[in-house]
């Protein structure tokens, strides 16, 4: 009796906060052009690679008859419960020296039973897939929070392979070693069991979702998840449309509105992902202490030696504690020294890493300037025992 009540509130829940999206839709990328040096250069959008799970967007600038080929850019978004559109300030500002190929993971809501489970490991491995489909040697890799561990291990098992490993890649505010400095949404994370998560966070589609019978957890859960880890961020973001409103602003109401529909448009994710995220990263912390094993091969970051590595963090991120992410450099212990670089990014919170100002002024220029030093001929050198350049808290370098 007692599960059948507590289906029926999670149906009502989930029924609820559906109604709520779509009254504003679900959130588009919305990049049609851009503005090159004074330019408008028109876009062009397609699908790559389609899987149930996920479709690999390509933005590029339409080829005309002097097109040349340009460096091609892996976005890896996070799959923690947004869409990939929040990466869409990123997206635009990376188009001006990149073809830019997304992640963007689908609402487990849509994807049918039919199609299976998607743990941790499967989402390793749909990115291994892409990166060795782009080809590694001339691929830069960024992935953001979430998606930084799966990125890493699939660049380690690139390594391991026979083939080329990437040319660099890019973590920024991911729990690589979630053991340092924890936050509120770690510490919940590592408090849970498997069986208390699935008893308590997890439901069943329920009928007139293509994911019918599917046991997610619900975008409604992350919500609140992420409102705890930042509790001032979606009030904000309200505030300063009302603030908008008072100064006769159209275009601050309608950025910020957009702002806040995005933070609030979260999706479902398969329960099982979630489940090995918990375990794999906030419970015997795997990766870091080099006990993580993914479709029987043990992930070794070590393995890499050719791979560009900056990690970047903001100082003010509630979201990921400090130096989880920088971590990635002990366990990439056999790249040169030259092939090291931390950055820390003062006044920056966890989504201004990617969105915003600090993105923007800060965060993207860093990430301009070391795309075109590692794109250049690689002189000759040696490689000795890792040391990562670390700057200062400004961003400056």
């Amino acid at each position: 009796m007692a599960d059948v009540l507590r289906r029926a509130q999670f149906a009502q829940a989930y029924e609820t906060f559906q109604a709520s999206m779509c009254m504003f839709g679900t959130p588009a990328f919305g990049i049609t052009s851009i503005e090159n040096q004074g330019e408008s250069l028109p876009v062009s959008v397609t699908v790559e690679v389609q899987t149930p799970f996920c479709r690999l967007l390509r933005f590029g600038l339409c080829a005309g008859k002097d097109a040349v080929a340009r460096p091609r850019l892996l976005l890896c978004a996070p799959q923690a419960g947004h869409h990939a559109a929040l990466m869409r300030t990123a997206v635009r500002s990376l188009l001006n020296e990149s073809d830019v190929y997304v992640t963007d993971w689908i609402d487990a809501r849509d994807i049918p039973r039919e199609a299976g489970a998607f743990g941790l490991d499967d989402h390793v491995l749909a990115l291994e897939r892409f990166m060795a489909r782009l080809g590694p040697a001339d691929l830069d890799v960024l992935a953001v929070c979430q998606a930084t561990v799966p990125a890493l291990a699939a660049a380690a098992r690139l390594a391991a392979s026979p083939g080329p490993e990437l040319r660099s890649l890019v973590l920024m505010g991911g729990p690589v070693d979630a053991r340092c400095h924890p936050t509120a949404i770690g510490r919940a994370a590592s408090r849970v069991s498997r069986e208390s998560f699935a008893d308590r966070y997890t439901g069943v589609v329920p009928h007139g979702y293509a994911g019918a019978g599917r046991i997610v957890y619900p975008g409604f859960l992350q919500l609140s998840a992420l409102a705890s880890g930042q509790p001032a961020r979606q009030a904000g973001l309200f505030l300063d449309a009302m603030r908008g409103v008072f100064l006769g602003d159209p275009a601050a109401i309608s950025a910020s509105m957009a702002a806040a529909i995005d933070y609030s448009a979260t999706v479902d994710l398969p329960a099982e992902f979630i489940a090995d995220t918990i375990d794999v990263v906030f419970h015997r912390f795997l990766l870091p202490r080099g006990k993580w094993r993914v479709a029987g091969a043990s992930v070794r970051p070590g393995v890499m030696r050719g791979t560009h590595l900056l990690t970047v963090e903001g100082a003010e991120d509630t979201i990921t504690g400090a130096g989880q992410t920088h971590a990635a450099h002990t366990l990439c212990r056999n790249l040169p020294p030259a092939f090291h670089e931390q950055i820390t990014v003062a006044d920056c919170d966890h989504y201004g890493l990617f969105s915003g100002k600090p993105w923007l002024v800060r965060v993207y220029p860093l990430l301009q300037r070391r795309m075109v030093a590692w794109r250049a001929p690689a002189p000759a050198g040696g490689r000795g025992t890792a040391s990562p350049a670390r700057h200062s808290a400004d961003g400056r370098s």
